[in-house]
């Protein structure tokens, strides 16, 4: 279910590619029927206010809905635990990406809880206030959403998984991408920029250079060599 006031070829265009039914309102008050597996999108494209107090409204009415917020690149910094969301998703994503984690948020929606205690736990580093969450494909950064692909993600679960730890390009390629991968350890440069860019300022540290090597999960206060 789609909350917004246009279109949903304006709000995520990708989506009408899918084969979801999608419903969309314009008011709130619209939601008091779903079923259990609706996953509501807030469209917080334009207007990021207006978005957060709608997030918030549907978060305290009907608390057991997952809310997805519907954003631009540029708009990601303005996300805050405040929003209550269960996930983000970039207007410019694809469909895979977008199936993947309306799927995923869905599946964490209903989930009994039996299956959740016996699920592997968020994985939470000792520093930065990062956690990674592998059986659900997230990640949250002081509580923020952090809208990852399948390979950022990747990479950011390979880094963490041993803090501290020095991996040179040529492993993360074969860990990450695979052996057979061509396209070259420029690929894994690339994909950090990319990662640091959606940590933000505060947090781009966490991946540090080892120049002439690699790349490392380390505490933002130490120096980059």
């Amino acid at each position: 279910m789609l909350l917004s006031r246009r279109t949903l070829e304006e709000v995520l265009p990708a989506l009408t590619l899918l084969p979801h039914p999608i419903r969309v309102v314009a008011d709130v008050g619209d939601l008091a029927s779903v079923v259990a597996d609706v996953v509501v999108l807030v469209d917080a494209v334009t207007d990021l206010v207006g978005a957060r107090a709608t997030c918030r409204r549907v978060a305290i009415a009907l608390p057991d809905l997952p809310v997805v917020a519907v954003v631009t690149e540029g708009g990601l910094a303005a996300l805050t635990p405040e929003w209550r969301l269960a996930d983000v998703v970039l207007q410019s994503a694809g469909p895979t990406e977008i199936d993947a984690r309306l799927r995923l948020t869905a599946a964490r929606r209903l989930a009994p809880d039996d299956d959740a205690a016996s699920a592997p736990t968020a994985r939470e580093p000792a520093a930065g206030g990062l956690v990674v969450d592998e059986s659900g494909y997230t990640a949250r950064v002081d509580g923020v959403p952090l809208d990852l692909t399948y390979k950022e993600f990747e990479l950011l679960k390979h880094l963490t998984s041993s803090p501290g730890h020095v991996f040179t390009r040529a492993q993360i390629l074969e860990d990450v991408w695979g052996y057979d991968y061509y396209g070259g350890t420029r690929t894994v440069d690339v994909h950090v920029r990319r990662l640091r860019a959606k940590l933000g300022p505060e947090h781009e540290g966490l991946i540090g250079t080892v120049r002439g090597v690699g790349y490392r999960y380390q505490n933002p206060a130490r120096s980059t060599p």
